[in-house]
């Protein structure tokens, strides 16, 4: 794999991952705050703050954009973003937890309303989920399959040293039970919703991820951040539930964390923590 530099991003704009419709990128932070760049040019168009941030955020450690729309005319197709890490510290964590948004373009800019939760519904589960009680990353990443209407969910499984991945059907947007908290519906994935499960070698702290014909494209590491922890990109092969390629990106002179990772087209965009862009050609 090689690295193209495309540009750099304002510092402090958001640097968790983000996702692309077309050729603009809705690049989301931890706080559910979201600015829209041209992949063009890289120039911000528009910023916005997530629906309902006020009462559930997700850290966007892994931002996509699905296959349904919320109605039919819709410009923009579903937009989901992980809860992750965010409420660690809560009585719930909300593992294993994916805020669902409708997203549209007004005359000033955009908006988003949260139409849905997905939940794993077994993130206790030692036989599926966890490997042990103490797992450092219990939350799990969720990458979408536009192609085959899938809902892909991963996470780190440290007394295995092993990453494994779930899929399912794609959950339909208006399924769910209406929660009273949220006020909207929660799709709750149980076992029996697994339509197959594999494992891979360990992800080393997961990071931003995106779904291409077919393949996973999984960033993760600090890089620079802890040198024991390397940034890397990996790439899994759905059709045969096996890791392709393992790029260890300190190795190869680009130290920092590694954040966003989508595609343009045929293209391949990947941007760190620190506002660096690249194109990524495998």
């Amino acid at each position: 794999m090689k690295l193209k530099k495309l540009g750099v991003q304002e510092k402090g704009a958001p640097n968790q991952d983000g996702a692309v419709w077309g050729k603009e990128l809705f690049r989301l932070n931890h706080l559910g705050e979201c600015v829209v760049r041209d992949m063009d040019t890289l120039q911000p168009k528009a910023s916005f703050l997530l629906d309902k941030a006020d009462i559930i955020v997700p850290h966007s450690n892994s931002v996509v954009f699905g296959c349904e729309y919320w109605q039919a005319g819709d410009e923009f197709p579903l937009l989901y973003a992980n809860v992750y890490n965010n409420y660690a510290e809560s009585v719930d964590p909300l593992a294993g937890v994916c805020c669902v948004y409708r997203l549209w373009r007004t005359v000033s800019g955009f908006e988003t309303k949260l139409v849905q939760l997905i939940r794993i519904g077994f993130t206790d589960d030692r036989d599926l989920w966890r490997s042990c009680e103490n797992d450092v990353r219990p939350y799990g990443n969720f990458v979408a399959d536009r192609e085959d209407k899938r809902l892909y969910a991963f996470v780190m499984r440290d007394a295995v040293q092993e990453t494994r991945y779930f899929a399912f059907r794609m959950p339909v947007v208006r399924d769910g039970v209406l929660s009273e908290k949220y006020g909207v519906p929660v799709v709750t994935l149980m076992p029996e919703d697994i339509l197959e499960q594999f494992d891979t070698p360990y992800h080393l702290y997961i990071q931003g991820a995106c779904c291409h014909k077919g393949k996973i494209y999984s960033a993760e590491g600090f890089g620079e951040w802890a040198p024991d922890i390397p940034a890397g990109i990996r790439v899994v092969d759905l059709k045969v539930k096996k890791q392709e390629l393992y790029v260890n990106l300190d190795a190869a002179g680009y130290p920092h964390e590694p954040e966003c990772i989508d595609f343009v087209g045929e293209k391949c965009v990947f941007a760190d923590a620190e506002g660096n862009f690249y194109e990524a050609v495998f």
